[in-house]
């Protein structure tokens, strides 16, 4: 019976790796705010880390959408 009941259950949309997800984008916004920060600035990290974390703040963003839908 009781395995029935969880069977007629919708199943979650919440998947172990979304915190990782979301670990790893605020760690890359760290490491974005740090290399904007430095005295010498090295434009090739920024730009691949503020592209990095346009990737990952898009994925963020479609993974919270997916699930609330």
């Amino acid at each position: 019976m009781l395995l029935a009941e969880a069977a007629a259950q919708e199943p979650s949309k919440f998947h172990t790796f979304d915190a990782f997800m979301i670990v790893f984008t605020i760690l890359i916004l760290i490491g974005v705010v740090r290399l904007l920060r430095a005295p010498q600035k090295n434009k090739f990290a920024i730009g691949f880390g503020v592209v990095s974390l346009l990737v990952f703040v898009v994925s963020d963003y479609a993974m919270i959408v997916n699930w609330f839908s």
